[in-house]
């Protein structure tokens, strides 16, 4: 045991807080961890596959026949999009080039491609021109990765004109949901996208801390485990 008080512990705390270390959480504090520069998407496909796999399939089980949806780039959207071949008549709007491959032979589904300057390591369209294209449409549901959440610091992304893109799509849909394995939360990268209460849904991993799902939910958050 460290022979300290509990005044000390929560100085100690309230001082990490201040240089952005920790959170505090009810009861404690967890680490906010700096985001490194993602690796391309071809690279992390075998990261927390398992988990990718779940939230993929609990994210898929959102959508019914008929609606429309936005779905963004990245591994863990692409496991959504590998979930759609059941649900009859949809539309798909995407700037992600896995995604188009995935879903250009599925006769349930009409295919809309966005266009953009190429992202070459994620495989998708970004910048001024994808989002004029994005805004002439509307969706019932947006499904985005994420590069970091964190409840005081919000969405982030490592590249800005991916954020400027990002920041677009969340505006063309009712419903915005993120998919995001455990290791993307309480993690801050470079550059502010939105508020968490920017989205509505995160679907993440039965290993995410049981801190963080609860304080989103307070935060209206509908916090799902997959």
């Amino acid at each position: 045991m460290l022979n300290v008080s509990e005044a000390t512990i929560r100085r100690d705390l309230e001082e990490m807080a201040g240089m952005g270390w920790v959170r505090r959480t009810h009861g404690g504090a967890v680490r906010v961890e700096r985001a490194t520069k993602e690796p391309p998407v071809l690279q992390r496909q075998g990261e927390q596959a398992e988990a990718k796999q779940r939230i993929g399939l609990l994210a898929a089980s959102f959508v019914q026949e008929g609606q429309t949806l936005f779905m963004g780039s990245g591994t863990t959207v692409h496991e959504i999009a590998r979930n759609l071949h059941d649900v009859p008549n949809l539309t798909v709007i995407t700037n992600s080039l896995n995604v188009i491959n995935e879903l250009a032979e599925r006769d349930n589904i009409s295919l809309i491609v966005i266009g953009g300057m190429f992202r070459q390591s994620e495989l998708s369209m970004v910048g001024h021109i994808a989002e004029q294209a994005i805004r002439e449409f509307r969706a019932d549901h947006v499904f985005m990765g994420i590069r970091g959440l964190d409840p005081q610091h919000g969405l982030t992304s490592d590249f800005l004109p991916e954020a400027m893109t990002d920041r677009a799509i969340l505006e063309i849909a009712p419903h915005r949901v993120i998919v995001a394995d455990h290791s993307k939360l309480c993690r801050v990268s470079t550059v502010y996208l939105a508020p968490v209460t920017a989205v509505n849904t995160l679907i993440t991993d039965n290993d995410a801390p049981e801190a963080i799902v609860s304080e989103l939910r307070e935060m209206g958050l509908d916090v799902r485990l997959a």
